[in-house]
């Protein structure tokens, strides 16, 4: 099928969103199975214990949760703090989190503590009704000013709940050319046979090239093959592939970090 489309459904008991471009699953957004705090979320966290080394500071959060704050100078423990979850905790490791804490909807972004109007360079809203635009703002502004007048309890608390995948879908996804969504959608459109495929290392490229992605501890490797192509472009034409396909397949992956490519000789 051309054009885009965007898929809402859920997948094992959790909410998952997929964006389709000429039948092609382009992006993928699955929420956890547990309790993980969801990049974005925004807690009160306490000051606990400073790592001097790194510049750093642990954080207590709620339920005996952990994150790690970077650039914690000027900050003592025990000290209450506003920070937002900046990315997906590894196994055995703190949450990531920063203090420069901003409320972001789909028109709007408010950012405390750097005033000032700066406009996105998508400029979805320069298409969207005024009053949509003008609404977003406002609950975001109250959304803003309601978090900051609660953060200096002396206990550790989640204020705001990080987007699940269908929030982010509609929040920062382009505008599809059709929209499906409920159960069975999923189904519909095959994007369960889709997710199959990139649940295995092997990518298969255009010119019967092959490309392998496997994730360590340490980076993603990527190593690309000719496959039965002995011409003497074979080399070049497989890399372009990769080079063409990779962005999407990592996207889909949830892949990100170092990316280490052994390139097919050319």
């Amino acid at each position: 099928m051309k054009g885009s489309v965007i898929v809402l459904d859920e997948l094992q008991g959790r909410k998952a969103a997929a964006r389709l471009v000429d039948g092609q699953l382009d992006d993928l957004l699955i929420d956890p199975d547990d309790d993980t705090p969801r990049p974005g979320a925004i807690f009160r966290a306490i000051c606990d214990r400073p790592v001097k080394g790194q510049g750093g500071m642990f954080l207590r959060l709620p339920e005996g949760g952990s994150a790690f704050l970077r650039q914690a100078k000027g900050l003592s423990p025990g000290q209450p703090l506003l920070v937002q979850v900046t990315g997906w905790a590894e196994a055995g490791k703190a949450v990531p989190v920063t203090d420069r804490v901003l409320f972001k909807s789909r028109y709007a972004i408010i950012t405390p503590g750097a005033p000032g109007i700066n406009i996105s360079r998508r400029m979805e809203a320069a298409e969207a009704d005024e009053a949509a635009v003008a609404d977003d703002i406002m609950a975001m502004r109250d959304l803003a000013q309601a978090v900051l007048a609660d953060g200096d309890g002396k206990t550790p608390e989640l204020l705001v709940e990080g987007a699940d995948a269908h929030m982010l879908a509609w929040r920062d996804w382009p505008k599809p050319e059709q929209l499906e969504e409920g159960d069975g959608a999923f189904a519909t459109h095959g994007v369960s046979d889709l997710i199959s495929t990139i649940q295995r290392p092997d990518v298969a490229i255009s010119g019967g090239a092959l490309a392998f992605i496997e994730h360590t501890r340490a980076f993603v490797a990527v190593d690309v093959n000719t496959g039965n192509d002995s011409s003497p472009a074979a080399g070049l034409k497989a890399n372009i592939a990769l080079a063409r396909a990779l962005p999407r397949q990592l996207r889909c992956r949830g892949l990100a970090g170092q990316i280490v490519i052994d390139f097919a000789p050319m």
